[in-house]
C-alpha cells in the first residue's frame, strides 16, 4: 500500500515528459529563429518533418511541400466542387504522380486559383518569389484585404519577375516577409524550410487578425435623366428621374460638390424595408434640388454607402 504514492508520482513524472515531448517543435528548430512558428503549425497540423524528431529548417522548401502547407495552413477545399469525373494531378501538371502524398494538395491549389507552372516537378525547390506569390493568392482565397499604399523599394527589385511583384508588395506591407540586411528580397533564391514556416504562420495570422473588405451592393438606379428649369436668373431648379427595381427603393442626394464650374449631385439610394413586401415593378422616382445658375451640374449614382462609384453621369446643357 506504501508503493501507491511512489507509483502515481512516477506515472504523472512520465505524463509530463511525454506531454512535454509532443508539444515541443522537431528537436533540430530549437535555436532556429522561427523555432515558435514551427510549432505553432506542427500543433496545427500544416506541417511535418522528413522524420519524427527532424524539420530541417535550413533545407530547401520543395514546391510538393510547399503546396501542401499551403493547402492545408489555409484549409484550401473543394467541397463546393461536383465532378464528372474525379480530377488528378496529372490533368494540369504532368510531371506529377496521381497517388503520392502531395497529389491532392496540388488538385485543390490548381481549382483555387493558384497559378503553379504547370511544368513543376515535386521535388523542384520553390523560390522565394514564387512561394510570395502563391502565399498571398491563398490569403486572397479568404477575402478582400485593405493595404495601405506604400511602395516597398529593394534593391534587387530588378530580378524580381512582374507578375509577382505585386503579391510579393502586399507580404512586405503586411510584414508577413522581410527583406534582408542589404535591402533585398533575393527572389530567385529557393527558400528555407524554416523562412517559409514562418512566412505561412505570417499568412494564417494576418488572416485571424483582419477582417475582409465587405463587398458594396450594386447601385441599382437606371435610366437617369436631369431636368432643369430656371426658377430666376441665379438659381436652377435640378430635377432626377430614375428607375428603381421595386417601390421599396427610394432616391436621395447624398451631398453636392463643386469642381470648377462644375456642381456633382451624388446620388445614392435608401433599401427597401426587410419587414415589408414589395411588388417586384420597375418604379420611377424623382427628387429635387436648387443650384446657382452658375455651375453646370454632373450626376454621379452611388452605392448606398459610397461616392466613389460612379454610375451614370451628365452633363446639363
Amino acid at each position: 500500500m506504501k508503493k501507491k504514492p511512489f507509483i502515481l508520482v512516477a506515472i504523472m513524472v512520465f505524463m509530463l515528459f511525454t506531454l512535454g515531448q509532443s508539444a515541443m517543435a522537431y528537436s533540430d528548430v530549437t535555436e532556429d529563429p522561427n523555432a515558435e512558428h514551427i510549432k505553432s503549425l506542427q500543433e496545427k497540423g500544416v506541417i511535418s518533418g522528413h522524420g519524427k524528431e527532424d524539420f530541417k529548417p535550413n533545407g530547401k522548401l520543395t514546391y510538393a511541400s510547399a503546396v501542401t502547407m499551403l493547402v492545408n495552413g489555409f484549409d484550401l477545399n473543394i467541397d463546393n466542387i461536383h465532378f464528372i469525373k474525379q480530377p488528378k494531378a496529372t490533368d494540369n501538371f504532368p510531371n506529377l504522380k496521381d497517388n503520392a502524398w502531395y497529389s491532392q494538395a496540388f488538385v485543390i491549389a490548381h481549382l483555387n486559383g493558384l497559378d503553379i507552372p504547370t511544368t513543376v516537378k515535386a521535388n523542384d525547390y520553390i523560390t522565394k518569389e514564387q512561394l510570395a506569390h502563391h502565399l498571398f493568392q491563398a490569403i486572397a482565397k479568404k477575402g478582400d484585404y485593405a493595404f495601405i499604399k506604400i511602395y516597398m523599394a529593394m534593391n534587387d527589385e530588378s530580378k524580381v519577375n512582374p507578375h509577382y511583384m505585386n503579391n510579393i508588395q502586399k507580404l512586405l506591407i503586411s510584414k508577413i516577409a522581410t527583406l534582408d540586411k542589404k535591402n533585398n528580397f533575393n527572389p530567385k533564391h529557393a527558400i528555407k524550410r524554416g523562412e517559409a514556416a514562418s512566412w505561412i504562420y505570417g499568412g494564417i495570422k494576418f488572416v485571424e487578425d483582419n477582417e475582409p473588405i465587405k463587398p458594396q451592393p450594386e447601385f441599382p438606379g437606371s435610366n437617369f435623366k436631369l431636368e432643369t428649369v430656371a426658377l430666376t436668373s441665379e438659381v436652377n431648379k435640378v430635377t432626377i428621374t430614375a428607375q428603381l427595381p421595386s417601390p421599396g427603393y427610394g432616391l436621395h442626394i447624398s451631398s453636392i460638390t463643386f469642381d470648377g464650374d462644375k456642381a456633382v449631385l451624388h446620388v445614392a439610394t435608401t433599401t427597401p424595408d426587410p419587414n415589408k413586401m414589395y411588388p417586384q415593378v420597375i418604379s420611377e422616382v424623382k427628387i429635387s434640388t436648387f443650384v446657382d445658375s452658375k455651375y453646370k451640374v454632373v450626376l454621379t449614382g452611388t452605392t448606398p454607402s459610397s461616392d466613389s462609384s460612379i454610375k451614370n453621369e451628365a452633363l446639363l446643357k
